[in-house]
């Protein structure tokens, strides 16, 4: 029993660390990432990337039966 609960103190104090942590470390703002993610995937479609297009009709319940 003391074992859990030994267990259950490090977990937290793992997950009170990683929060802390990621708060510390996190130095640039997050409107300025979207924005680059915004531009980075304008130029993706800029290029010529092969696009594939999956088309297919829905089963009937008879044709989902005959499977």
């Amino acid at each position: 029993m003391n074992v859990l609960k030994n267990m259950e103190v490090i977990f937290i104090f793992a997950a009170a660390l990683g929060a802390a942590t990621s708060y510390a470390t996190a130095s640039e703002p997050v409107i300025t990432m979207a924005a680059e993610a915004e531009v980075m995937t304008a130029q993706a479609t800029d290029a010529n990337v092969p696009v594939v297009v999956v088309a297919a009709k829905r089963l009937t319940a008879a044709e989902k039966a005959a499977l």
